[in-house]
């Protein structure tokens, strides 16, 4: 492997002020981030650029921005310092007796299935592993296990995503379900149908999403024109509140379903909802190696996996 960073004395702190300068957007207050003078930050930069013989900034007179060139150095700067940091995180953590960090980002449906009991096992076997978890949508965990700040994501793949240097491995699909407050008059009704719920109040995901063109279109596809009188929110909390205090209904993932209609605060409705999600899997970086701790958890999401939908996964 030829390692030009070497032939070029690539510095850490050339890596540094190309993060600082995409923040800043000047090169003072980059300079000023980093605790050294401008004038050597603009020799850093300038001997950086001779190096690669392309221009990283666009020098303009209130500030710089960065070429093509240097939105590439700039991602690829951010992922090695991201790295060089949680190799001191891994390190001072061995050296502290603990087994280490790994941070893990999933989709409210496996938060709630697959997670609790793949930690639980990863506890049981190394209780000192520090075990960071996100819950979010899947374009930002993906955007955020990109940058270095996941290990792992749970999530799924959008048409159109760039999947370059992720590996995915499927785990299942995502039904969804109607749902509404405990006691609700549609909660025992029978043969509900979507004619029943078009003229309901409805609490929607967003507009844009895939879940909520997949809503529409099913109603579209019975002939009905979807609901009007909708709420847009994707925040849970706010959702099983809202139900608690209103006859609307919302669509939400079968597995979000019956968790909070175990603990009583929601009721689902015999209602068939054909809209449902594409599978979603575990997602991890193929440019990078994983951390102990990280490859721990991985094996235990993949025994959780077929605990949770009989879906058996190899390593």
């Amino acid at each position: 492997m030829s390692h030009w960073f070497l032939q070029a004395r690539l510095k850490t702190r050339q890596l540094l002020l190309l993060s600082a300068l995409a923040e800043e957007g000047n090169i003072h207050g980059a300079a000023r981030q980093l605790n050294m003078t401008q004038p050597a930050a603009s020799k850093l930069l300038k001997d950086l650029e001779d190096v690669l013989e392309v221009p990283l900034f666009e020098r303009l007179p209130r500030g710089m921005r960065p070429t093509w060139y240097g939105e590439t150095m700039i991602r690829h700067a951010r992922q090695a310092l991201a790295s060089l940091n949680q190799a001191h995180e891994e390190l001072s953590a061995l050296k502290a007796g603990r087994f280490g960090q790994v941070a893990v980002g999933a989709i409210t449906s496996p938060a709630l299935a697959l997670l609790p009991p793949a930690i639980a096992m990863v506890k049981r076997e190394q209780p000192s592993l520090r075990v960071v978890l996100e819950i979010e949508n899947s374009p930002p965990l993906l955007e955020r296990l990109r940058q270095g700040k996941l290990d792992i994501a749970v999530a799924r793949f959008f048409a159109g995503e760039d999947k370059t240097n992720l590996r995915y491995e499927p785990v299942t699909g995502e039904p969804v379900c109607a749902v509404a407050r405990p006691g609700h008059p549609l909660a025992g009704a029978s043969g509900l149908t979507l004619a029943d719920v078009v003229q309901a109040g409805w609490i929607v995901p967003p507009a844009g999403s895939v879940l909520r063109h997949r809503f529409d279109l099913m109603f579209q596809e019975a002939g009905l024109e979807p609901p009007f009188n909708v709420i847009e929110s994707a925040a849970i909390l706010f959702i099983t509140r809202m139900l608690q205090q209103s006859d609307m209904l919302c669509v939400v993932a079968t597995e979000v379903a019956r968790y909070y209609a175990a603990h009583g605060i929601v009721s689902v409705l015999p209602l068939d909802m054909p809209c449902h999600m594409d599978d979603f899997g575990l997602i991890t970086r193929s440019d990078r190696l994983l951390s102990p701790g990280a490859t721990l958890l991985l094996q235990a999401l993949r025994t959780a996996a077929f605990s949770a939908y009989g879906k058996r996964m190899e390593a």
